[in-house]
């Protein structure tokens, strides 16, 4: 527990940790783990993204939540017959129309994605909410970390799975549903 919190105090005080207390929500009581009990905000210069892209992969890939329908990297959700209903399975790579125009990707197709640790094939979807140089992949597709860098928040220690360098391009068989990722 974090050294101050009010569980690291009743580990520490009892030896253990009770129930109630493990299923409490965090900072109900407004109260955080310094001395005083106020928060912190913590501001840092922005730094440059981990990888930036280049001549061998010259797009952006950003991760994040595909839809309102799923969370837990759908461990759960995706067990939920209602909820699974209601979202697509996110293997998808969204694409602006003249990024997939000038790859001779098109909509509904396999495209290949690849960064410098690994490659998916995932169904492409051609978007204009997406800008030019840049894709858009599902957080909660299985294999999209296959793709990001291991890097940490180093105050929260939270991944940084939001950004990579990658390519991009028609797949091999490329006829939507001609095969699972890789």
């Amino acid at each position: 527990f974090p050294e101050g919190s009010p569980l690291a105090v009743e580990a520490a005080e009892t030896g253990r940790v009770s129930i109630e207390s493990q299923e409490r929500r965090l900072f109900e009581d407004s109260r955080f783990f310094h001395a005083d009990g106020r928060a912190r905000f913590i501001f840092e210069d922005v730094e440059d993204a981990p990888e930036p892209p280049d001549a061998d992969y010259p797009y952006v890939l950003l991760t994040g939540r595909g839809s309102v329908y799923q969370w837990h990297t759908l461990t759960r959700t995706d067990n939920a017959p209602a909820l699974k209903k209601a979202s697509p399975d996110p293997d998808y790579v969204q694409i602006s129309p003249g990024d997939a125009a000038a790859l001779g990707v098109e909509d509904g197709a396999l495209a290949e994605v690849r960064s410098r640790r690994g490659s998916v094939r995932v169904r492409a979807v051609v978007s204009a909410a997406v800008a030019p140089g840049q894709v858009f992949m599902s957080m909660h597709h299985p294999y999209t970390n296959r793709l990001t860098l291991p890097v940490f928040d180093p105050y929260s220690r939270q991944p940084a799975f939001k950004s990579a360098a990658v390519s991009v391009g028609a797949a091999a068989g490329s006829a939507a549903g001609s095969g699972p990722p890789r």
